[in-house]
């Protein structure tokens, strides 16, 4: 129990920057954004999904946190929000090169999984981002925290709230893990390998490193194929699902991009086994 809560307040340590820095810049934004800003932020939107495909790549799941909050303010747009969530490797680069993978292999992994985030990042801004204007939304006037007399002290009290917030979620969710998830993940696996796509997927979403840590480890071990474990890398973005429903009101919407990120995941994997089967054809 005391690993439990060890490696939960390490977890919760390595996003600490990572939120307040992006708080930070939403008061400064909300409190600073005028007419010439909003017309920068639209033209810089089209190239969003091809940065962000590329940031999501550098390991730990912390920059898709931090891009969760800049979605609920609407700073960045719905496709880069979801191309940084594909791309986010989490804990597998460092798995990877602990167990002493080739760079081709995981340059193939991350390649594959960035480009999927970008492409369905740029897909889904051209044709399902809403044709509204872009507005910055108050957070502080959403929450009603009354914290707007400083910029500092107000990105202080967000960063704590949902820090909290997350780390009593992951707590329950390191337990749940270390008490016989991740054999039951290997055995449901093991015995569906032609559903396994859709599984992992499913096991991708659970907001916890502990996800992208047992899929790495099945895959290394030979239980999960190259496909299967792109599908649940692709939907696995860490705690970032935390932030999205403890900062966004919005459920209905929550739901909707959990869905699209499970879907993209899946069709990105069963792609991939496609395309692995006409090379050996």
């Amino acid at each position: 129990m005391l690993d439990i809560i060890i490696d939960t307040i390490k977890d919760g340590l390595k996003l600490l920057p990572f939120l307040f820095v992006a708080f930070l810049i939403i008061e400064v934004l909300e409190h600073k954004f005028n007419e010439k800003n909003e017309k920068v932020l639209k033209k810089s939107g089209v190239f969003g999904p091809i940065i962000g495909g590329i940031l999501g790549c550098f390991p730990q799941c912390g920059f898709s946190v931090m891009a969760t909050n800049l979605y609920v303010t609407r700073i960045i747009s719905l496709g880069t929000l979801i191309s940084i969530y594909l791309s986010t490797s989490d804990e597998m680069l460092p798995i990877l090169l602990m167990r002493g993978s080739s760079l081709v292999e995981i340059f193939m992994l991350l390649g594959v999984k960035m480009l999927i985030g970008i492409i369905s990042g740029l897909l889904i801004d051209l044709f399902i981002r809403k044709k509204e204007d872009i507005k910055i939304k108050d957070l502080c006037e959403e929450d009603d925290c009354h914290c707007e007399e400083s910029l500092l002290i107000s990105s202080i009290k967000h960063t704590i709230h949902t820090l909290f917030f997350i780390m009593i979620i992951s707590y329950i969710l390191n337990i749940i893990m270390y008490y016989g998830g991740e054999d039951f993940i290997s055995t449901l696996l093991k015995n569906n390998s032609l559903i396994a796509p859709f599984i992992s997927s499913l096991i991708g979403l659970i907001p916890n490193c502990a996800s992208s840590v047992v899929l790495t480890e099945l895959y290394l071990s030979g239980v999960l194929t190259i496909s299967s474990v792109i599908s649940g890398l692709l939907t696995g973005s860490g705690a970032s699902i935390l932030v999205l429903f403890k900062s966004n009101k919005n459920i209905k919407e929550n739901l909707k991009i959990l869905s699209l990120v499970y879907f993209i995941g899946v069709i990105g994997g069963l792609l991939v086994e496609l395309v692995l089967t006409l090379i050996h054809f």
